[in-house]
């Protein structure tokens, strides 16, 4: 990338003047947020200058941003969201600048031409649905979505080193917020109730804090497989172990869940049986949720709604969700059922992206009904699958099965077609994430928050970067093979 021409006397003062203009508006108005905009204008030039920059710089901000609420009820995660917007205004301003050629070739990897089919069919979605402006909302945060984690990353992790930055970046930062996170608890005593205060204003709960915490420890685990430092190797399994007393702290029953996930598919991955593994669990959950659908069986598991409540005691709270007395998981069976109610009516095209809340109440079964039902942070189905197929219609969930059939797919072909221990550590760190990932939102729909969406299309550029990078013997069958997908790579 040739920089622009620049003259740092003339910048410095544009910017200074800038500045002063923006803060005579900040108070006049009283929008103190005005002030940022010249340093966003700076923010977006040094990106300019180098498009690593900003991209590093969005990867740390991940666990350090917060949710924070503008005047008209607008909410963002700040500082990741503004720099997902410029990292992506960057990325399509690189494209036009000489690199397009080349990225064409690679926008043909069947896991991007899968990812493309999705969001055509979440615009055919939009165009249909209940509530156009929510839904077009949400297409337009998805596109800096992926123009961030998917474009970016495939433009600036070129090679190993840069690979190693940003799963340096994302998992040093993940861990400096744990550490914080740990001495914010320990105030409370590690106690069960104190965990969600703890976790702020970092993250808004503590799920939300210990999916993010559970998907970095496979990135150190590929740490401590590629370095032959046994001084290294000792420093990485000590952050393990500490990376999992806070993952046990948070008391997350999904996060423990989905890291036995990992462990489960990176032993699969190995053996080959990873994908067998996924279309078995298909299956039985479909069957699953046909065995309770039939006759409206689920009613016969309706809980009591005056012992449904919120357990202090994590011991209680344990019993209770094995007992379905636990508020949180009776909730989530509410909005199942719900969901599962809507389909029928916009099976097709959905109700739209991002409409569940304002079309699921009417839907719902009063059986199931639970102290928190009147949902007011607003939160959707807690099933990503199920949301998807909601919002986006039969068509939306098959696209979405594909891509993470793809996913699966390449993370197993990929580590068992290179040599280079590099590649087949990330290839199976990358399985672990995703299918962590893919377990806990079966619980959530944590796919379109920045924390845990980053690393959903982060994984996915990942492949397609391995895909191009791996190196097989010349002239084998299994070369021939991965030469003819699609792989190309900007140089």
């Amino acid at each position: 990338m040739k920089p622009v021409a620049r003259n740092d006397h003339y910048l410095l003062i544009a910017l200074s003047g800038l500045f002063f203009l923006s803060l005579a508006l900040a108070v006049l108005t009283d929008r103190y947020y005005l002030v940022a905009i010249p340093f966003g204008i700076l923010l977006f030039y040094s990106g300019w200058q180098s498009l690593s920059f900003i991209f590093f710089l969005l990867i740390a901000s991940l666990p350090f941003s917060t949710e924070y609420q503008f005047p008209g009820n607008l909410g963002t995660d700040l500082p990741d969201e503004l720099l997902m917007l410029v990292t992506t205004a960057l990325f399509f301003l690189y494209l036009a600048n000489g690199v397009a050629t080349s990225f064409l070739k690679t926008a043909r990897h069947p896991l991007l031409l899968c990812l493309f089919a999705m969001m055509c069919w979440a615009f055919i979605s939009f165009l249909f649905s209940t509530y156009p402006l929510l839904s077009f909302k949400f297409l337009l945060a998805k596109c800096w979505y992926i123009g961030a984690f998917i474009g970016a990353t495939l433009l600036v992790c070129r090679d190993k080193n840069n690979i190693r930055l940003l799963a340096l970046f994302l998992s040093v930062s993940m861990l400096i917020v744990t550490i914080v996170i740990l001495f914010q608890h320990a105030i409370t005593g590690f106690t069960f109730t104190g965990i969600n205060d703890a976790v702020k204003p970092f993250f808004r709960n503590h799920v939300n804090y210990s999916a993010m915490l559970v998907c970095t420890l496979p990135v150190w685990y590929a740490f401590r497989q590629n370095t032959n430092k046994r001084g290294q190797r000792i420093i990485i399994t000590i952050i393990i172990f500490i990376l999992l007393g806070a993952l046990f702290l948070t008391y997350a029953r999904g996060a423990w869940l989905a890291l036995l996930v990992g462990v489960v598919s990176g032993w699969l991955l190995k053996r080959k049986w990873l994908m067998k593994a996924a279309l078995i669990l298909f299956i039985l959950v479909s069957l699953c949720f046909s065995w309770l659908a039939h006759n409206n069986r689920y009613l016969e598991f309706a809980p009591d709604y005056n012992t449904t409540i919120f357990h202090e005691n994590f011991r209680e709270h344990l019993v209770a969700t094995y007992e379905m007395k636990d508020l949180s998981a009776a909730e989530r069976f509410y909005r199942w059922i719900a969901g599962f109610r809507m389909i029928p009516d916009h099976w097709i095209a959905g109700f739209g992206p991002g409409t569940f809340y304002h079309n699921y109440k009417s839907y719902a079964v009063p059986a199931y009904e639970t102290w928190v039902s009147n949902n007011e942070e607003h939160s959707t189905v807690h099933n990503y699958f199920l949301l998807t197929t909601i919002e986006q219609g039969i068509p939306g969930l098959l696209l979405l099965l594909l891509l993470i059939s793809l996913v699966l797919y390449y993370a197993q072909y990929l580590y068992h077609h290179t040599n280079d221990s590099f590649y087949k550590t990330a290839s199976l760190a990358t399985a672990s994430i995703f299918t962590m990932i893919l377990a806990l939102n079966f619980l959530s729909d944590l796919i379109e928050t920045d924390k845990i969406g980053s690393l959903f299309f982060l994984c996915i550029a990942i492949l397609v970067i391995i895909n191009k990078k791996i190196s097989l013997a010349p002239g084998s069958k299994l070369s021939s093979h991965i030469q003819s997908i699609p792989q190309s790579i900007p140089e």
